[in-house]
């Protein structure tokens, strides 16, 4: 595979996965998501998408710089981690957004932040660049968990969610 096919294919790994959450997410971003108590620090919706095309765009290419030092044979570890991180980040919108799950999107959201961390630190002796492309996502995604958690503890009762009652 030529470098630039490859450089596009780790790019589109990422992004292919955001929008197939932004799938999942559209209806609930208009009817759902209005409704819950959220911080005043909570941004626009409208800044999403960017942000998210942006984060998924640097780490597939930072996994592409893992990948050409050394491939899945050289850099198993971190390659691994970083598709870890990668099937937590796409769970975790069907969780929120789809399933109203919001304390099993917290846990979800929680281990992604670790496991971006993690990956961070593993792609750091390999290429200290690529490490660093993970730091605005890491920052982000800790943004996310503490909001996730904000509106987790102030929505008890949220439909779909654990808090909700019981119907008789």
């Amino acid at each position: 595979m030529g470098q630039a096919l490859s450089l596009g294919v780790a790019i589109a790994i990422p992004l292919a996965g955001g929008i197939a959450g932004s799938v999942v997410t559209r209806k609930a971003v208009k009817e759902w998501y209005p409704k819950l108590k959220k911080p005043s620090w909570t941004p626009p919706n409208w800044l999403f998408g960017p942000v998210w095309t942006y984060l998924y765009a640097t780490m597939g290419y930072a996994s592409h710089r893992i990948f050409q030092r050394g491939g899945w044979q050289g850099n198993a570890l971190p390659l691994s981690l970083y598709a870890a991180q990668l099937a937590l980040n796409f769970t975790w919108s069907p969780l929120f957004f789809g399933a109203k799950k919001l304390g099993l999107a917290l846990v979800n959201i929680s281990a992604m932040g670790v496991a971006v961390a993690a990956t961070a630190a593993s792609f750091w002796p390999v290429d200290p660049l690529a490490s660093k492309l993970l730091f605005p996502y890491l920052f982000w995604v800790s943004y996310a968990t503490a909001l996730n958690a904000y509106i987790f503890v102030h929505n008890p009762k949220q439909e779909g969610g654990e808090g909700e009652k019981k119907k008789e």
